[in-house]
């Protein structure tokens, strides 16, 4: 008798933690998949002709059932928790405020003697020109950076 109840409780056990898992797991995925925007809600990144609004109402539908709740509850709770991490994310400086900054430490750099004026006034078109990477480290226009073509060891030049 006591084999049998350690079986249920050991099933119990992983039924419980199946369950937690996907409560956990699944609105992670659904935080990841949103943090990139998209040009369009009905955009499709992999080609597979669905829409980023169709998988992600496909999402919420299997985590209701999940759950045991309406699908109509877990799509609301999940904005309203995305609705939370974009007020939550700090407002991004201004291009205006970037380039300011990076002028002031290029000037401290020079007045340190890091760098000549020469130096400095190269960075600063390597810049405008969209040679370093862009916001977020993403490649500016162009797509170069490292392994791309006249990036970092990139094949231009060789």
């Amino acid at each position: 008798m006591s084999r049998t109840i350690r079986k249920r409780h050991l099933l119990a056990g992983l039924a419980t933690a199946g369950v937690l898992g996907v409560g956990i797991a699944a609105p992670t995925i659904a935080f990841a998949a949103d943090a990139t925007p998209t040009p369009s809600a009905s955009s499709t990144a992999d080609g597979s002709g669905i829409s980023k609004a169709d998988r992600q109402g496909e999402f919420a539908e299997a985590l209701a059932k999940e759950l045991g709740v309406s699908a109509d509850k877990v799509t609301a709770a999940l904005e309203k928790v995305r609705e939370q991490q974009r007020a939550d994310r700090p407002e991004r400086p201004s291009t205006e405020d970037r380039q300011a900054a990076l002028k002031e430490r290029l000037d401290q750099a020079v007045k340190d003697g890091k760098l000549t004026q020469e130096q400095a006034d190269a960075i600063t078109k390597a810049v405008e020109a969209g040679v370093f990477p862009g916001p977020g480290g993403h490649p500016g226009p162009g797509h170069r950076g490292p392994g791309g073509h006249g990036g970092f060891g990139g094949t231009a030049g060789k």
